[in-house]
């Protein structure tokens, strides 16, 4: 069996050009993985893969400039709306973009008019001279109830890499990552990384970058023991309280047209230097 944590999880091709030592300004786009949500500073802000990126990339830039414009629950319309207008007129060296699950997981989406709306917004990007990440959607398969829809992230992450192709632009394909599939790297409520995941995530994201923020296995194995198996009854238990805790009313704030984040502001919503206070603190 190959471990998919040895294949190239970027698309064959050229590939931007760019210099990691230019990266002097970065702008984080998308929902709450990007926002950071479940990965918590003992102070209680959320840090998530985009702040650790940023100040991994910014501990010997002077003047490094960091926003993150993600809110929890906003769809493509939204990260290619608002958030990307803001970006342009910012003109950052790089972007990442985490897009679209919001989407995916409405039965009712086209994903081909979706991914015509990424590559859209990705094409702006490209041709203001950014430089771009995508973040690709990770396999739910090993969750309750949620595997449903993995027939529908994967066609949409094809159309990612379809995308990042076009467009000569970077992918990290979360799929891939083995990481992501152990329950180590998710909060309790299964759908938000904890501060494992994020961690791998950002590392993955700094390999690509060339700037690797240390071994590789930072983000291929981060956990040094393997999965405990727990006996089915343990399982099915936690997956009821699961279910009740998390899963119905994640479903009913959907029926109802609400998200977590209505109302909301992104949490850094300014290009602006880092600070001391912006560190991450060792965990």
């Amino acid at each position: 069996m190959v471990d998919v944590t040895d294949l190239e999880t970027n698309p064959p091709g050229g590939k931007q050009a760019e210099s990691a030592a230019r990266i002097r300004s970065f702008v984080a786009i998308g929902d709450s993985l990007t926002e950071g949500m479940e990965d918590r500073a003992a102070d209680g802000r959320y840090l998530g893969f985009a702040d650790r990126l940023a100040a991994h990339l910014g501990a010997d830039v002077t003047g490094f400039r960091y926003a993150n414009l993600a809110v929890r629950g906003r769809r493509m319309r939204h990260i290619f709306g608002e958030q990307l207008e803001m970006t342009l007129k910012f003109t950052p060296d790089l972007v990442t973009v985490h897009a679209g699950g919001n989407d995916v997981l409405r039965p009712g989406t086209n994903l081909d008019h979706l991914a015509l709306e990424f590559d859209r917004g990705i094409r702006r990007l490209r041709g203001a001279g950014i430089r771009v990440v995508i973040l690709s959607g990770h396999d739910t398969g090993w969750i309750p109830v949620l595997r449903v829809y993995r027939g529908r992230i994967a066609v949409f992450s094809m159309h990612l890499r379809s995308i990042a192709e076009r467009n000569d632009c970077d992918i990290v394909d979360l799929w891939s990552m083995n990481a992501l599939n152990d329950p180590r790297a998710w909060s309790a409520d299964r759908l938000h990384l904890n501060a494992a995941g994020h961690r791998a995530v950002a590392a993955r994201i700094a390999d690509v970058l060339g700037r690797p923020m240390g071994p590789r296995e930072l983000w291929a194995r981060p956990f040094a023991t393997p999965l405990a198996d727990l006996p089915r009854i343990l399982r099915r238990r936690q997956t009821r309280r699961w279910a009740r805790e998390h899963l119905v009313p994640w479903l009913s704030r959907r029926a109802l047209g609400r998200s977590s984040g209505d109302g909301r502001l992104p949490k850094r919503p300014d290009l602006t230097e880092l600070e001391r206070s912006d560190e991450i603190p060792e965990q």
